[in-house]
């Protein structure tokens, strides 16, 4: 029986698998939905990749990822777009639900956060047509503000929606319960983006106590402490009953375990404590 509402982001078991080999482990678990990464992809071409998910009949809750818009120049900032078509080709190619967004940082040099959110956006607006298009959601993921400086520059959710809400159709967010359990404005915002339609995914792990690196050490769920069934029941209340995504970063943990045993602990923990 396939394990209802779980998908493996396979970044979780990056070090043990291929993507190949990553999904015939998912399938012996009875994991039927899975978000790869790009370079997963590339390391097996993008055909065989999306031969592997329709002769297995998968759900794909998004690919990781598009984004990094701000650059320093304009030729930049071009390549960006043109990568994230092709990163919207590539989720097409795999029936993904949504394209994932790491929308970037401060563009080397700068210290003008406000004008990297306003690159941000001008770049998701160069490529949504293309987007709606191809039939693929946007989905804006804010991370962390430990985050702000290099790797994304919209940090609360709030700040994804207000994109949103300037673009119109075609554009989402993507929930991360790491990255967004801290904020006060979580509930209000959970639901804001309910009303509106724009929750494209769900991701799932823990934030652990004490954290030794601030990238690499997510927590399994339930060996932290964020409020995983609280979060989830204001997601669901807002209207989204999609897949809750386990997607961890683990380097001294979880990445030099079996990945079997890795993915049955995801299926155990997701049915208890998630």
């Amino acid at each position: 029986m396939a394990v209802n509402g779980l998908s493996i982001n396979l970044a979780t078991v990056r070090e043990q698998y291929d993507m190949k080999q990553a999904v015939e482990a998912c399938l012996k678990q009875d994991i039927v939905a899975i978000a790869p990464w790009r370079d997963q992809v590339h390391a097996i071409g993008l055909s065989e990749a999306a031969r592997i998910v329709a002769d297995n009949q998968l759900q794909v809750t998004g690919l990781c990822r598009g984004g990094m818009f701000p650059a320093a120049d304009a030729a930049g900032r071009a390549a960006a777009i043109d990568d994230n078509k092709r990163a919207i080709d590539e989720a097409a190619a795999l029936n993904a639900d949504c394209l994932v967004l790491v929308v970037g940082g401060l563009p080397a040099g700068s210290r003008d956060v406000a004008h990297a959110r306003d690159m941000v956006a001008d770049g998701i607006g160069a490529i949504l047509t293309h987007a709606r298009a191809s039939g693929i959601p946007l989905a804006i993921e804010p991370l962390h503000p430990m985050y702000a400086a290099d790797r994304a520059c919209v940090n609360t959710l709030e700040q994804a929606l207000d994109i949103c809400d300037l673009l119109g159709d075609g554009v989402g967010v993507a929930i991360d319960v790491y990255h967004v359990w801290w904020d006060p404005k979580l509930e209000q915002q959970i639901a804001r983006a309910g009303a509106s339609g724009r929750i494209l995914a769900h991701h799932i792990c823990d934030w652990l106590v004490p954290t030794t690196d601030l990238l690499l050490d997510r927590g399994m769920m339930g060996d932290g402490v964020i409020d995983l069934k609280g979060i989830r029941r204001s997601i669901e209340a807002a209207g989204y009953h999609g897949a809750q995504e386990v997607e961890i970063f683990s380097a001294a943990n979880w990445w030099k375990r079996p990945g079997e045993k890795v993915l049955s602990t995801c299926v155990d923990r997701f049915r208890s404590v998630c």
